[in-house]
C-alpha cells in the first residue's frame, strides 16, 4: 500500500467532491478515508489515499491535482503519508 494524503482547501462551490473523486477513480487512486467540513463559505477536505494501483508516479498525480485544484479554485496538496505525519510532528 502507498497511503497518501490529499488535502483541498478553498471557497467552497458546488462539485469539488465530484471533480477530485473523478479524477482519483480515473487515475487508479482509492479512497481509505475522507472528511470534509465547511466554516464560513470556506470548504476543506482530507482524504486518506492509496495510490499503489496508480499508472501514474506519485509526482504526476501531485502534479494533476495541484493543476485540477488551481481550474477549480482550490489548493490541492498530495504529500506521503510518512511525511504528512513527520509535518505534524514539527
Amino acid at each position: 500500500m502507498n497511503k497518501s494524503i490529499i488535502s483541498v482547501v478553498g471557497r467552497d462551490q458546488v462539485g469539488i467532491i465530484a471533480k477530485v473523486c473523478t479524477y482519483l477513480s480515473e487515475n487508479g487512486v482509492n479512497i481509505l478515508d475522507i472528511s470534509q467540513t465547511i466554516v464560513d463559505g470556506y470548504f476543506t477536505m482530507l482524504m486518506v489515499t492509496d495510490t499503489q494501483k496508480s499508472e501514474k508516479s506519485f509526482l504526476q498525480l501531485c502534479d494533476d491535482l495541484e493543476a485540477l485544484g488551481k481550474s477549480i479554485g482550490c489548493v490541492i496538496k498530495l504529500q506521503k503519508d510518512e511525511i504528512f505525519t513527520k509535518m505534524q510532528r514539527i
